[in-house]
């Protein structure tokens, strides 16, 4: 577990289901404004597992099957603000393949709502706890992944 995920996690609750969610998140913007939150103590969930990329245009969409195929109930994908990209456009790459696998995701049972793009600039803090908890609480409500075989945590 990193330091940002150990200082500001919130508690879960003993017994209840708890989603596994994981936050890709590229390193000039996202993770910067997760790293800010960590530094300012604020909380979120820690059944969130924070994954630092380059850029949100290189995650293949493999990646984020293969996440799903594996039992991950859900997906944030974080990227740059739109036209602040510091690879130029990767996170627009990354909002094209995001809204391509939403799709395939509701062809094959999944559902869209468990992968989520959000941009952010470093300083948005505030903003990634805030989309991060939009994104557990909207998992909690679809319940586990169909994908996960009975008996896998």
């Amino acid at each position: 577990m990193t330091e940002l995920q150990t200082h500001r996690a919130k508690p879960l609750s003993a017994g209840a289901w708890v989603p596994e969610i994981i936050a890709f998140c590229c390193n000039y913007c996202a993770y910067a404004a997760a790293d800010l939150a960590g530094s300012r103590r604020m909380q979120y969930p820690s059944n969130v597992r924070v994954v630092h990329v380059p850029c949100t245009g290189k995650i293949e969409m493999e990646h984020i099957l293969s996440a799903f195929e594996k039992g991950i109930d859900g997906v944030l994908i974080a990227g740059c603000l739109e036209g602040g990209c510091h690879f130029l456009e990767g996170n627009l790459r990354a909002k094209r393949r995001s809204e391509y696998l939403q799709e395939m995701l509701d062809q094959i049972g999944v559902g869209r709502d468990r992968l989520r793009m959000v941009n952010l600039s470093a300083a948005m803090a505030p903003t990634f706890v805030q989309r991060v908890e939009e994104i557990v609480e909207k998992v909690k409500s679809l319940g586990p992944n169909p994908l996960r075989k009975s008996g896998v945590p």
